[in-house]
């Protein structure tokens, strides 16, 4: 057995093991890449990728204005599921409210809730925004909850002031699931996954064509030509922006043709905010090109930075689930922007007038992710 194992410890292979294991020790580079990246995707994995939601935006409607609907309404806000955002005159002023996105769901409670209560015939009414189907399921039982416990709360101190222990009947609520009411989760995700795609294949892609282009030594052949360093980068980038802003309308075509995917907004509006999304990508890809060598070093350094965007995006996840110091980080995400233009154009069919602060975002980012990586590209050449 000794023999055996002398003998496999002294074969030739163990030489050239130990060498490589030396060249990796002293590649800093490369210790980083496999240490930071799987440490910051699993931590992001798991504070984004949580089921749990938390803090919905609540607006409330409360036309009874008595002690009795003021108890329901803290009862909403006594729970983690729900957070008071504002209070509206009108369902139809809250229904404006809900179109733009500003909230995630509506209480309703009518003028003759105390009476009505008092009968044991009370109803109140809880709109969801349904677009993420997955939120409204979640948020629907969270509400349902609170009100079999307003019921429980209220049985109790019944029995304990009335005299005969009778118990009022129990409270009703009428839910309405908005812009989404089969709750097609297919609908969420497509809408949300197209940004995804359109900035990780634009970075992708152009990333790989910048590096090939250093790596066949080609870019010094069109450095003699009369053309400057700014029109050669601009020239490689708009045949990538043509063919992938063909994307946006197969995505469309296939979320319609498959997937019953509602149009109910501009598609003009929403073809101008994908062109800014593709944009983005591309200046991003031409960004990570000028830190690279190698097409296999653009890939990696796109892979450190592709996960963050697509999982600080909420466009698979909800929001509402991260926890709130890793929500205003989504802002710098052109994915997050994108994905409110998309859901609400093709299932709320709202427009301009409302997602003006996301295309603005957009075109910042747009502009400057492009004029980074043009100013850094030309450098280079330079």
């Amino acid at each position: 057995m000794k023999r055996i194992i002398n003998m496999i410890l002294g074969l030739r292979i163990w030489a050239l093991f130990w060498k490589e294991l030396g060249q990796i020790k002293h590649d800093r580079q490369l210790i980083v890449a496999l240490i930071m990246p799987p440490t910051l995707q699993l931590l992001l994995f798991g504070f984004a990728l949580n089921p749990e939601v938390t803090n919905l935006r609540l607006g409330v409607v409360d036309e009874s204005r008595t002690t009795i609907s003021r108890e329901l309404v803290s009862a909403f806000t006594e729970s983690r599921a729900f957070q008071i955002t504002n209070y509206y005159k009108s369902a139809s002023e809250m229904s404006l409210a809900l179109s733009a996105g500003k909230l995630d769901a509506g209480l309703v409670v009518p003028s003759d809730f105390a009476k009505e209560h008092s009968k044991g015939l009370a109803k109140v009414q809880i709109a969801l925004d349904a677009v993420n189907s997955n939120t409204a399921s979640i948020a629907s039982g969270y509400a349902q909850r609170i009100i079999n416990s307003f019921n429980e709360q209220s049985s109790q101190l019944s029995k304990k002031v009335s005299i005969d222990g009778q118990m009022p009947a129990n409270l009703t609520s009428r839910i309405a699931l908005l812009y989404n009411p089969g709750l097609r989760n297919s609908w969420f995700m497509i809408t949300g996954v197209l940004g995804i795609l359109l900035v990780m294949t634009g970075s992708l892609v152009a990333s790989a064509a910048m590096v090939k282009e250093k790596e066949i030594g080609t870019v010094e052949q069109l450095l003699m030509t009369p053309a400057t360093a700014t029109e050669i980068i601009i020239a490689k980038m708009a045949p990538l922006f043509l063919l992938l802003s063909t994307d946006i309308w197969l995505a469309l075509l296939v979320g319609w043709l498959v997937f019953d995917i509602p149009i109910r907004g501009s598609l003009i509006l929403l073809y101008c905010a994908g062109a800014l999304c593709v944009l983005a990508g591309i200046g991003l890809g031409t960004f990570l090109a000028t830190f690279s060598k190698s097409q296999q070093q653009a890939q990696l350094l796109s892979f450190f930075i592709n996960p963050p965007i697509a999982l600080l995006s909420g466009a698979t996840t909800p929001i509402e689930a991260m926890p709130q110091w890793l929500q205003p980080l989504t802002l710098i995400n052109p994915v997050r922007h994108f994905a409110t233009i998309a859901r609400s154009v093709l299932l709320k069919g709202a427009g301009i007038e409302i997602l003006y602060p996301n295309l603005l975002a957009l075109l910042a980012f747009a502009i400057v992710l492009v004029g980074i990586s043009v100013w850094r590209f030309r450098k280079q050449l330079e």
